[in-house]
């Protein structure tokens, strides 16, 4: 039976300061690097291991994927960078106070941007600073497939193709996988695995680096499902 595993990164810079994130790469806060430490204690203390890890191409994504393998002494595995990965892409919301966001455009507003399925924020601009096509880390994506605006429904539609051309055919040959990504291309993944619907997927929280953990029968159904506790810092490491 597969396992797989989906883990937020750990608390970054800008979850600390409360700013809405998306693509801009920013790393992890010093909490963050141990909160990345003690889900890759935790998953091993399970007696859990992986065949192969899949990350995005954000710095606080791939720098948690890299403390959680150093801390199972799985440094060793496959581990894929893929932008399909990144967080939601929240366009002119990017790097905005959140606070701030709530005093222009109210609450209610920006919490249907933030967790309803549909909802898009304003887009950027293609000379924005924050456009995706700017950044060289992009340039072999179609410009047709780079966002200026995402909705959770947007980001399910971009995680899938990779989810079923490269992490499910890894779980069917029976493989464990880590999934280390972000909030809302976790709940994407869920939504997708769950079946959940589009009403119910807004009650969704994922939180920083605490491992979901599901077990896959040969039919990639789900047979088993977990969170491995609150992998907190200050945890009860051995």
């Amino acid at each position: 039976m597969a396992k797989l595993v989906l883990l937020r990164h750990g608390q970054s810079i800008f979850n600390l300061e409360g700013r809405f994130t998306g693509w801009l790469d920013i790393d992890l806060s010093e909490r963050g690097k141990a909160e990345a430490g003690e889900a890759g204690w935790l998953m091993k203390s399970h007696g859990l291991t992986f065949d192969i890890a899949f990350t995005s191409v954000l710095k606080r994504a791939i720098r948690t994927l890299w403390i959680v393998l150093d801390e199972m002494d799985l440094m060793w595995i496959p581990a894929l960078p893929c932008w399909r990965l990144n967080e939601r892409f929240y366009g002119a919301l990017e790097g905005k106070s959140k606070q701030e966001t709530e005093r222009r455009y109210g609450s209610a507003q920006v919490q249907r941007w933030r967790r309803g399925f549909c909802e898009r924020p304003p887009a950027v601009a293609a000379d924005d600073d924050r456009y995706p096509g700017l950044d060289g880390r992009y340039r072999d994506v179609p410009e047709s497939l780079l966002p200026k605006t995402e909705s959770l429904q947007d980001t399910q539609e971009r995680v899938l193709p990779f989810w079923q051309a490269l992490i499910g055919p890894e779980l069917e040959k029976g493989k464990n996988v880590l999934v280390v990504s972000h909030g809302n291309t976790i709940r994407a993944l869920v939504k997708h695995l769950e079946n959940i619907s589009d009403q119910e997927i807004e009650k969704v929280e994922i939180g920083t680096a605490v491992p979901l953990v599901y077990e896959l029968d040969d039919q990639m159904h789900i047979a088993g499902r977990s969170y491995l506790g609150s992998a907190q810092v200050g945890g009860k490491r051995g």
